[in-house]
């Protein structure tokens, strides 16, 4: 281990990047004066807090020692020690690029919002900050209560940001995303007693290392898939997601896509599989099934949006399919695609998202009919745009290919059937996203308020430039995030070893999925 290292493990660093926004609210707060100094100084406040804390996270990067899947940066103080249950924090290379995927999208998402909120800005900037603490507390949690209050704590600000900021049926979509979200999160409670009471602690680790009864397993891990699902989001309890992109505010998007949807898949990496192999194992057509059917089914239904935001969103429940297919193959390849995948599409999906509130922003509708032509008079915008489109169809040379070549070579040594299923998706999405460009940029500039909007502004283009330089390095020089999480993916598997006979339904798990699809 590095001397960087050492000295950081002194330090309480994830406390501190976990806990720094909060000083941010407070700061808020203490402000007075005239409503727009309010709002105005509530901005800079939240955008330097955030930068303040993606540069501080960057150590994480630096000082993460590659060579060990051990816990690092651990922070352990006995919370109510009479039922084991600590404040234990620690990240490992499986949860480390997660914090920085939260801490690198929330500046960019404070600057989004710098003239699109224009009412309650204190309150808004309040509920963000809270929403970074909540995220970067459940990646570095290391106790199962610990992290379900982190993990719960998300659905508040989040659902105050839709409910309050959002437009159209605002109201209505919170709800449905808070009550779906929470009724899964009670069967997941449920089950979290139920280990507690098998393993007389709430450590993560120990969790690990616990033989949890195969009868027991299959319990726990319908439990949980209750909740990890329903965050994927899986179909098809994903009819939550559209609405809650189509209503929410452009930033708020932006970290749905971003970082909410990959706590569901960072669960089951985190939970379902080392500590439930077995019950992992079992269940494994059934996820192949669910996770082929979201790749089609919602990808077609994205072929046929008028709105920008549903297209992306549906495409995201597509991509997210990639996610739990790469997961459940059990093979190293597709275990590190699927986090590969989560991490890019968190970069791209939130660029995506960013894009149509450019043009919202100017013209206030998403209708793809609307526009055409703004290749024109928004080249800036249009190669932005160009980028993030080929990103997500999986374009080799950006952060898109990676985690679906990945995904697709575990799958495919699973079954060959299951991954020609999956790769359809690449197809389909390709379809979409190329059919929206078009439509959007290409074509005859013939209306005036279209000709009218004004390319990229610098505030926006210091938006775009990182996320554009984020996706061409994980596309071209992938090994630099490959390497971090590659050590602790072999640990992963290595606990991922279940009993002969369960193990031996793998090779025709695929089978099972493919004459469930079929009608059986």
């Amino acid at each position: 281990m590095t001397a960087l290292a050492n000295f950081l493990n002194d330090l309480p660093i994830l406390s501190v990047v976990t806990f720094l926004p909060l000083i941010g609210v407070a700061i808020i707060l203490s402000i007075r004066g005239e409503e727009e100094v309010v709002a105005q100084q509530s901005r800079q406040v939240a955008l330097l807090v955030t930068v303040t804390t993606f540069l501080i996270s960057l150590n994480l990067w630096f000082g993460f020692d590659t060579s060990t899947a051990a816990f690092q940066f651990e922070e352990k103080v006995d919370w109510l020690p009479e039922y084991k249950i600590a404040y234990r924090m620690g990240l490992d290379g499986i949860s480390m690029p997660f914090v920085l995927l939260s801490t690198f999208l929330m500046p960019l998402c404070v600057l989004a919002s710098w003239h699109a909120i224009e009412k309650m800005v204190r309150e808004y900037m309040i509920a963000f900050l809270i929403l970074e603490t909540m995220m970067v507390g459940m990646f570095c949690a290391l106790d199962m209560v610990l992290f379900y209050v982190f993990f719960e704590g998300v659905l508040i600000p989040m659902f105050l940001i839709i409910g309050v900021w959002g437009g159209g049926r605002r109201v209505y979509s919170a709800f449905k995303f808070f009550l779906y979200t929470l009724a899964g999160s009670v069967l997941l409670l449920v089950a979290m007693l139920a280990m507690y009471i098998q393993a007389g602690t709430t450590d993560i680790p120990a969790m690990m290392a616990t033989e949890f009864p195969v009868a027991m397993q299959y319990w726990l891990w319908l439990g949980m898939f209750a909740s990890f699902a329903v965050k994927v989001p899986m179909w098809p309890v994903h009819t939550w997601l559209p609405d809650a992109h189509v209503d929410a505010p452009t930033a708020g998007s932006v970290i749905l896509a971003g970082v909410l949807l990959k706590m569901g898949g960072y669960g089951f990496l985190r939970m379902s599989l080392p500590m439930l192999p077995e019950a992992s194992v079992y269940f494994t057509p059934l996820i192949y099934t669910l996770s082929i059917v979201a790749v089609i089914y919602t990808s077609l239904v994205a072929l046929v949006q008028e709105d920008m935001k549903k297209l992306i969103a549906y495409s995201s429940v597509a991509h997210m399919g990639f996610v739990t297919v790469g997961i459940f193959t059990g093979t190293k390849q597709g275990i590190e695609g699927a986090i590969f995948q989560m991490l890019s599409h968190g970069v791209v999906s939130g660029a995506l998202f960013l894009c149509v509130g450019v043009v919202y922003d100017r013209l206030h509708t998403r209708d793809i009919n609307r526009y055409g032509g703004l290749v024109n008079n928004m080249p800036k915008y249009a190669f932005v745009f160009m980028v993030m489109m080929l990103a997500s169809v999986g374009l080799p040379g950006t952060s898109g290919f990676v985690g679906e070549f990945l995904v697709l070579t575990g799958a495919f040594k699973v079954d060959t059937w299951v991954s020609l299923l999956t790769a359809t998706g690449v197809i389909l999405g390709a379809t979409y996203m190329l059919y929206l460009y078009r439509r959007v940029v290409y074509g005859e500039l013939t209306k005036d308020d279209v000709r009218a909007m004004a390319d990229l502004e610098p505030r926006e283009v210091a938006i775009f430039a990182p996320l554009v330089l984020a996706v061409m390095w994980m596309g071209i020089y992938p090994s630099a995030v490959l390497d971090v999480m590659n050590v602790s993916v072999d640990k992963l598997l290595e606990q991922y070893q279940p009993a002969a006979g369960a193990k031996a339904m793998l090779a025709p798990a695929a089978e099972q999925a493919m004459a469930w699809l079929g009608g059986r």
